[in-house]
């Protein structure tokens, strides 16, 4: 009885191909990249007994959100819609109430001799609190102050903030400082 002589099977085009494929999938794929929140943080020092300068109350802008993902505005039941005119009328004190920011007088390169806002907006927020909701807080309060830069940028020099030269933005920076101070989350009980 003859037997019969299996033909051979050469694979090693095939290896080519699926090389091929996989480098095709490689290079045409785009992957999807984070993004976080644009925040500079403070440079880094040795020395941490530093005295931290005081803030008086006045001059901070309390905003709690709890893990029941509610708002509460300086002690009080607050909508996320209204925050950004709230931190704006606190920054610029415009009457100068006292239960708002207080002001110091400083030189500033375009504006001379000018008042700035002392206040500083502090954020907190629970353990539990939904990332979606402190997100949706925290563009509130960087809305408030891109805001404020760029009514500033329109009063002074008849233009949007981000058409201006990189000195007058700059000087509208120290002006209106992004001052957001966020406090580490707390675990609530219950």
């Amino acid at each position: 009885m003859a037997r019969r002589k299996v033909p051979e099977f050469n694979a090693a085009p095939m290896a080519d191909i699926a090389f091929l494929l996989l480098i095709f999938f490689l290079v045409t794929t785009t992957m999807d990249t984070d993004k976080g929140i644009l925040r500079k943080l403070p440079p880094y020092e040795e020395d941490t007994q530093k005295d931290e300068p005081e803030i008086k109350e006045r001059n901070v802008f309390v905003v709690l959100l709890n893990k029941n993902n509610d708002l509460l505005v300086e002690g009080e039941p607050a909508r996320i819609g209204g925050l950004t005119d709230r931190v704006k009328e606190f920054i610029r004190n415009p009457n100068n109430k006292q239960n708002l920011s207080a002001k110091k007088t400083e030189e500033l390169p375009f504006f001379g001799k000018t008042k700035i806002s002392k206040g500083v907006v502090s954020l907190q927020n629970d353990r539990g609190t939904e990332y979606g909701e402190y997100i949706k807080v925290q563009n509130e309060l960087t809305k408030a102050f891109n805001e404020l830069r760029n009514e500033a940028a329109m009063n002074e020099f008849g233009k949007e903030f981000s058409e201006l030269p990189e000195d007058k933005k700059e000087a509208i920076k120290d002006l209106y400082p992004l001052s957001i101070s966020e406090a580490e989350p707390r675990s609530v009980g219950g």
